[in-house]
């Protein structure tokens, strides 16, 4: 797992409901069962600090980091997808972003992907949609100094066009994949609550990725027997079923004493 990506998953799942802020011995002490030795999460620190995720909060344990507002709202939206915790429906209104030509390739693919991750799916080089609205999108294209034109619109049909543009049939592919590898992950069971951490992390960081490729479609958009659906119970079963054990890790790695490793 990369260090980047465990840090920011325990931030996201366990930390930010804690204060958002860990000394960086119990961060290494949480990332080590992960595989992440301890020079790679003090770098994953330090990357996050410079892209304004982090900033620097002492403890009582010595140097320690905080969640920053901005990674605050990114992880509270987060796992509002991961966990389907926001009851609203679907207006039946389509959000759409029109955005300016970007001409530098790096920063193209750099506002591609961060609009991929909060939902939108692509119907031209420069028109996006989404079936919900974020106001992190409207961010990113500020902070971004992209051009846009915003508006919203009803379809009472979704075209072809955009049933291509969110590939559902690739997605569906994935979610029947995920389910068969995440059964074989917690087929044997942990035996401790390091274990159930682990299995638990390892669980929630493969189901993250669809964040990237799962914009939440309304399910009156979705074909019937949508395999998403049964992956998102798989999902919340294990994920609660862990979560026990998992917390008493974590809270042993925050209340242990001892020297910065």
């Amino acid at each position: 797992m990369h260090a980047r990506s465990a840090l920011f998953d325990l931030y996201g799942d366990h930390l930010r409901t804690r204060g958002g802020s860990a000394p960086v011995a119990a961060l290494i002490r949480m990332l080590e069962p992960l595989g992440v030795r301890a020079p790679a999460a003090r770098t994953a620190v330090s990357r996050m600090v410079a892209q304004g995720w982090l900033v620097a909060d002492p403890t009582p344990e010595g140097p320690g980091y905080a969640l920053t507002e901005r990674a605050r709202t990114r992880l509270d939206e987060a796992a509002a997808r991961i966990y389907r915790t926001d009851p609203a429906g679907w207006d039946g209104r389509w959000q759409v972003r029109v955005l300016s030509p970007i001409a530098d390739r790096v920063r193209r693919e750099r506002v591609r992907n961060q609009l991929r991750f909060l939902g939108m799916a692509p119907i031209s080089d420069s028109t996006w949609i989404s079936p919900h609205h974020s106001g992190e999108v409207d961010q990113l294209l500020l902070d971004e100094a992209v051009p846009v034109v915003s508006f919203s619109a009803t379809d009472a049909a979704p075209s072809s066009l955009l049933l291509k543009a969110f590939d559902v049939d690739t997605l569906a592919a994935a979610y029947r994949t995920w389910l068969a590898e995440a059964g074989e992950l917690v087929a044997t069971g942990p035996v401790s609550d390091e274990q159930a951490f682990v299995v638990r992390s390892e669980l929630l960081h493969s189901w993250r990725k669809f964040l990237f490729t799962d914009p939440g479609l309304p399910a009156v958009l979705l074909p019937a027997d949508w395999p998403g659906a049964r992956a998102a119970a798989f999902f919340d079963e294990h994920a609660d079923r862990l979560r026990p054990a998992a917390t008493r890790f974590i809270d042993q790695c925050l209340t242990r004493e001892g020297a910065t490793p």
